[in-house]
């Protein structure tokens, strides 16, 4: 077995994520990249300094899990969101069960609460949000944000929800409290049931085939009949009807 076998074996041993999941070109060379930063000559002895060093494991933590994102990001999306989907959605309730998946330093949840607000009181609002990095959650928590994290939001929007504090802005605590966060491994744990919205952008494309085929699995198992999955702009599901999803629109899929 090659020392970056062995790594990935220790590496789900130690921390739960399985390594083998992701593309393994990809994957690999982010990682060799961060052993010879912390100039270690092998895998074996990367590993060596994960299980003595905590930094260098939450450095790992980090680079393992993707953490680019903002707010509306690709605009055009998020407003199919709320100008088609939504209205479908709320047809017939008057509150939605929605999960951010994957949710990074919380820019997605946030904007999903944001646009949730157009249609009901924030009280009502109540978003489920998760990620595998607990660093990253405990950032979203804090809420401030640089400048461009907010550059496709609308100015309307910006003003109501954001408070700029010196380089920075601040989210509303208003919106805060819509968010709940949680550590989820979408590779290995459950999955909460009839969820109305799913969403999960732009961390599919890191997923082997059969990672992603799994995980599609489990979505459709956890939305409800008619619910919808949004994904990101390079995630597009080619056989949607093998989950009992049907397209609704580009990168949205219902539920049968």
């Amino acid at each position: 077995m090659n020392d970056y076998l062995e790594f990935t074996a220790q590496i789900k041993r130690k921390t739960g994520i399985d390594l083998s999941l992701y593309k393994e070109v990809q994957m690999k060379r982010r990682l060799t990249a961060l052993r010879d930063k912390k100039e270690c000559k092998d895998f074996t002895s990367y590993f060596k300094l994960l299980n003595s060093d905590q930094d260098a494991l939450m450095e790992f933590l980090d680079r393992v899990t993707i953490n680019v994102t903002e707010f509306y990001r690709n605009f055009s999306r998020w407003d199919t969101l709320q100008k088609k989907v939504l209205p479908l959605l709320l047809k017939n309730k008057k509150t939605l069960k929605v999960w951010s998946a994957a949710c990074s330093t919380g820019e997605e949840p946030y904007t999903i609460a944001m646009i949730l607000n157009q249609f009901m009181d924030l009280k009502d609002i109540k978003v489920s949000a998760t990620d595998l990095d607990e660093n990253v959650m405990k950032r979203a928590q804090v809420g401030l944000y640089p400048e461009r994290s907010l550059q496709e939001i609308p100015d309307t929007i910006k003003q109501k929800y954001f408070t700029k504090d010196g380089t920075t802005y601040k989210i509303d605590d208003s919106i805060k409290r819509c968010v709940t966060f949680k550590k989820h491994n979408l590779l290995s744990d459950n999955y909460d049931k009839d969820y109305d919205l799913i969403v999960c952008r732009n961390v599919m494309i890191y997923f082997t085939e059969e990672a992603k085929d799994e995980i599609y699995r489990k979505f459709s198992q956890s939305l409800r009949p008619g619910g919808v999955l949004f994904v990101g702009s390079t995630e597009q599901i080619f056989n949607p009807s093998q989950y009992q999803f049907q397209i609704l629109d580009s990168f949205f899929y219902q539920k049968g």
